[in-house]
């Protein structure tokens, strides 16, 4: 648990009337947890004015995962069915399943917060705020609580004591200055009440000095029990790793000297997890999950009669001639890179050797969001320049946007969008995660006719809008949200979010969003990237469809590795062109002539058979630079992203600091900066959650962050809201007016 949220005593029926109130309330909502594992599906409860949350339902009867008052927490209704509840300096963003199940929890919720509060006003135990998320915590809050009350005591002990011996000090001062004898009497019982007192005191004293004694030793050796046990565990854990590595390892150089179909490239654990955990993404075997389709070639009558056609025309005159049209407009694209100077090489990366597993394993029992990760696994780009990236082959787009035929357009489209997985290959790094407002531009109106934006519009969770202007007839937005989940073994992200794409001249609207993609190996072994699941392309104006499959490796699957296949349909769901190819490598198109239903084999499945004229080229991989291997595998347009420019935004990521220097291979001065902005940007973040409570203690509307470049806006289609380009950064970049940009460096 980040925070600490305190746990009130259940009312009780006489105590204010509300046991039988109609606060209560449970049922399933996503509750964002970290930055690794993101949202998580829990078991909410309501009752009583708590809001308590469990991983299971059956978790109800024995563990509770955390606890959340009514009585002070601040509600805030989100978009697409998001709720945020705010409580002690920590906030926790929950999201129902639907509107109306939202609207219910909204309702119940404020219900039980003024019952809470209610309750609150009659209750004198309303002590600060503690965690009692497990039996252990609450115990141990127990001893505390009790050696303070024992320490109370020996305190006011303490405070008689002083006061008593200063009184039969005074009173024996006295006896001795007496003269008279008659009053010696009086004199004398004074000092014995006055030593009874202090004896009393002291007696006191010693005999609470003795429970507390006896108490901090009992506790003292229930504490060294449990701290030895945890140390047990630790070394059994570790002891359990070492040697799940080793055998690990040498399976690894068992499977290298085994004879293997496969290529070098694919030296991998070769499997896909299939792990029973109750998650929320799938992973599909490539041997039983095949297309569901088969493509046969169409014989030379068959093309023959087709060639005449004018879809057909259409698709060879507008792909296969632009293709070798547009070889020679990407060398002079690259000529006039070079003549502008663009650079070829960063310098090379350091050969820093760094197990994670050294890391991990000092911080077992931590949350992973609150692990300094160093540079050492990053590559010096940031999330807003991976996104930019994407449009390493935006000439796709530039032919996308001369096409007559909507279809043939679809399949430009969709190479577009397997062709940004492309880059992603070999690197393993992870890019350096934003801070909030920070900004990216790529301006290549000169070379390919576009301007590119990016910005961080949201911290928690992490989330950034991109748009993207071209004058070659389209324009380009998305707002990408990543999800990750950690399963020990392989972090699988999950960026949420749709693509817009909208071509000027026909008003072709396409959407789209992104596949899963998994990084194996984590712990021990050779890191690993795999792009898995399907993507949907939807033409909003006209209804014509395109279902691309990202099939999984998988070690026992005989097809190409990395495969992508396709298939372009028109609004009434009749199959136009199959597409394939491989992520990494190329894409092809095949017009379909002819389809029949056919059963193949013994299976009883019955698979549709496309007959097909000869696949035509749709895009290609760029080779990588020479000494790529060197260079963290960047790409031309990569190795180009983080170089200086002037006049950029005070917030580009090309002007952070340890970016700047890893780049440069300083990599332990640049771990000093990664440390200083994230504290900075904890501090930051801490400073607005307090503005956040002093305005709701004064009763004053609650100043969210908006970012400089985005706004929300909602999509009129879907009735979703997402961030979209609202103008004034080109504006602001020729008058180099940034006043507005804050200093987040």
């Amino acid at each position: 648990m980040n925070g600490h949220v305190k746990i009130l005593p259940s009312p009780t029926s006489s105590s204010a009337g509300h046991s039988a109130s109609p606060d209560t309330h449970r049922g399933w909502l996503l509750k964002w947890t970290n930055y690794l594992k993101g949202y998580q599906r829990r078991w909410f409860v309501l009752s009583n004015g708590l809001l308590s949350y469990y991983r299971t339902q059956a978790e109800m009867a024995h563990t509770c995962r955390g606890t959340i008052s009514l009585a002070t927490v601040h509600i805030e209704v989100g978009d697409t069915c998001h709720l945020v509840l705010t409580s002690g300096g920590r906030n926790y963003h929950l999201k129902a399943s639907s509107e109306v199940e939202c609207q219910r929890w909204v309702s119940a919720l404020q219900q039980a917060k003024v019952n809470a509060t209610q309750m609150m006003h009659q209750s004198d135990d309303s002590g600060d705020e503690v965690t009692v998320a497990q039996p252990d915590r609450a115990l141990t809050s127990g001893a505390l609580k009790t050696l303070i009350s024992k320490l109370d005591d020996l305190s006011t002990c303490n405070d008689l004591i002083g006061k008593h011996g200063a009184a039969l000090q005074r009173s024996l001062s006295e006896l001795e200055d007496l003269r008279c004898p008659s009053d010696g009497n009086d004199k004398l019982k004074k000092v014995n009440e006055r030593a009874t007192l202090f004896r009393i005191t002291s007696n006191a004293m010693i005999n609470a000095c003795r429970d507390f004694v006896d108490l901090a030793e009992a506790h003292s050796r229930r504490w060294q029990r449990a701290l030895q046990y945890e140390r047990e565990q630790r070394h059994h854990l570790e002891e359990t790793i070492e040697q799940l590595a080793k055998q690990h390892n040498s399976l690894e150089r068992a499977w290298r000297e085994a004879p293997s179909t496969h290529p070098p490239g694919s030296e991998r654990s070769g499997e896909v997890d299939t792990s029973d955990e109750n998650e929320d993404v799938e992973f599909f075997d490539a041997m039983e999950d095949s297309p569901s389709f088969i493509t046969v070639p169409a014989s030379n009558h068959a093309q023959h009669g087709h060639s005449g056609g004018g879809v057909n025309q259409s698709m060879t005159g507008t792909m296969a001639n632009d293709w070798g049209q547009e070889d020679s407009d990407m060398s002079g694209s690259y000529a006039l890179q070079q003549r502008r100077g663009r650079r070829s090489r960063i310098p090379d990366k350091p050969n820093y050797s760094l197990n994670l597993w050294s890391i991990m394993k000092n911080c077992i029992g931590k949350e992973l969001s609150k692990i300094p990760m160093p540079v050492n696994f990053n590559e010096p780009l940031s999330m807003l320049q991976r996104l930019t990236e994407d449009l390493e082959y935006s000439e796709l787009l530039d032919r996308a946007a001369r096409c007559v035929c909507t279809l043939d357009q679809m399949c430009l489209v969709a190479a577009f969008s397997v062709s940004s997985y492309s880059t992603t290959v070999h690197r393993i790094g992870k890019p350096f995660n934003p801070l909030l407002g920070e900004t990216y531009e790529l301006d290549r109106l000169e070379e390919s006719g576009y301007r590119s934006i990016c910005e961080q519009v949201s911290h928690h969770p992490p989330a950034a809008a991109h748009h993207v202007m071209s004058q070659r007839g389209w324009t380009l937005w998305q707002e990408i949200t990543i999800d990750s989940k950690f399963r020990g073994k392989y972090i699988s992200i999950m960026p949420l979010g749709h693509i817009h794409l909208l071509f000027h001249s026909s008003g072709n609207h396409y959407v789209w969003s992104k596949v899963t993609s998994t990084v194996h190996n984590i712990i021990v072994g050779k890191l690993w990237i795999d792009h898995s699941g399907d993507i949907e392309i939807v033409n909003r104006r006209t209804k014509d469809t395109c279902h691309l499959k990202f099939s999984p490796y998988s070690y026992f699957s005989r097809d190409v590795p990395r495969k992508v296949t396709g298939v372009v349909a028109d609004s009434d769901g009749l199959a136009h062109y199959i597409l394939s190819g491989s992520w990494d490598d190329k894409m092809e198109s095949a017009k379909i002539v002819e389809s029949s239903r056919g059963c193949v084999g013994s299976e009883v499945k019955q698979k549709t058979v496309y007959q097909t004229l000869p696949p035509k080229l749709l895009w290609k991989k760029y080779p990588l630079p020479e000494n790529a291997e060197n260079m963290h595998y960047f790409s031309s347009l990569a190795l180009t992203l983080n170089e200086p420019e002037e006049g950029v935004a005070p917030t580009d990521s090309r002007l952070r600091p340890d970016q700047r220097l890893m780049e440069a291979g300083l990599w332990d001065e640049a771990n000093v900066h990664k440390q200083r902005l994230e504290e900075r940007q904890r501090l930051e973040r801490k400073r607005r959650e307090a503005q956040t409570n002093i305005a709701l203690e004064e009763g004053r509307e609650v100043e969210t962050y908006q970012p400089l470049w985005f706004e929300k806006r909602l999509d009129s289609e879907t009735g979703e809201s997402s961030y979209v380009y609202r103008g004034g950064y080109w504006e602001a970049k020729e008058k180099q007016d940034w006043s507005q940009c804050p200093s987040i460096f």
